[in-house]
């Protein structure tokens, strides 16, 4: 369940309000006459289904109070009503399974921006994937992983190419760009000092590593679990089951191929530097291309369910 909240100028409120009302999938209707200041307008609330809200955002766009005033999807927790329960019936599809549109671009923006706070994220956990490579350790792998910032970006630009947003799919690149570039560099320096210091040697990279021997060793398993795993994250980002986000995290080699990347040039290991980089560009490629797949799939199938719920609708034909 959404709540629908828009601050609509006085000349768009009557049509705001008549599509609202005339949709059997909203539960609730409030409306306060003159109570938005800016702009000089209506404040009206709505109760409605996961389901309905891109049709009905589509809708109120299209009615211009995007431009002249405000739209909100706001997430109801808990709520109790028979009404509500009668909508979520009527509305097509699952709520669990329903994509809201709007919800995931503006999330999307917010994640893919570059900030200090997502800079320190990828230098912690690359530096973590160092450590790992230089003492062999899986658990520390699995935190790197973890700790990685870059997913969201990652599957930004398949929803960047699908609904067609170019600046997006130009901030989603310049993050990743900029985030491993810095974080390898960063990193890179941190175990030249450690190298002068001696607390890290030629040995403890040279040494033979199991645990750790797959991140500069792609394969065809790399780009397959890339795959899955670009889907499953963003199935996990465009439903409210968020649980499979850490499965994710855990099972691409982004952060730690980053990590080996910065402790073998150090050392002048080139096929552990040549196969990391390579190990990086297999899994970034695999999530985005299977994520835009993803998306592109989801956009159509909710594009059917939604049409025959409209047909469906539609008072039958007189035959006389």
């Amino acid at each position: 369940m959404l709540t629908l909240r828009l601050a609509c100028p006085t000349d768009l409120s009557e049509a705001a309000s008549a599509i609202l009302a005339a949709d059997p999938t909203v539960s609730s209707l409030t409306i306060w006459r003159a109570a938005s200041a800016k702009p000089v307008g209506d404040v009206i609330w709505a109760d409605i289904p996961r389901e309905s809200a891109n049709d009905l955002v589509a809708k109120l766009t299209a009615l211009g109070i995007a431009e002249a005033g405000t739209i909100q999807l706001v997430p109801v927790t808990t709520w109790i009503s028979q009404n509500g329960l009668a909508a979520e019936r009527l509305a097509p599809g699952s709520s669990a399974d329903a994509v809201v549109w709007a919800e995931v671009i503006e999330r999307a923006y917010e994640d893919t921006q570059l900030t200090w706070t997502y800079l320190s994220f990828m230098i912690m956990a690359t530096l973590l994937a160092a450590i790992a490579v230089v003492t062999d350790s899986v658990v520390l792998v699995i935190g790197a992983m973890v700790l990685g910032p870059e997913f969201t970006a990652i599957a930004t630009l398949g929803l960047a190419l699908v609904k067609r947003r170019p600046h997006l799919l130009r901030q989603a690149l310049r993050t990743l760009f900029i985030g491993f570039a810095v974080a390898i560099l960063i990193v890179t320096l941190l175990a030249l000092a450690a190298r002068g210091f001696g607390l890290i040697t030629q040995f403890d990279v040279l040494k033979p590593s199991p645990g750790t021997a797959f991140i500069y060793s792609p394969n065809w398993w790399s780009l397959l679990i890339a795959l899955v795993a670009g889907s499953a994250g963003v199935l996990s980002l465009t439903s409210s089951r968020t649980g499979g986000l850490i499965g994710v995290f855990i099972s691409v080699t982004t952060i730690p191929a980053s990590g080996n990347i910065a402790i073998a040039a150090v050392f002048g290991i080139w096929n552990e530097v040549f196969g990391s980089a390579l190990q990086l560009l297999i899994n970034i490629a695999g999530m985005a291309f299977a994520g835009w797949l993803t998306l592109l799939l989801q956009q159509w199938v909710w594009g059917r369910v939604n049409a025959r719920a409209a047909r469906l609708e539609q008072p039958p034909r007189s035959t006389r």
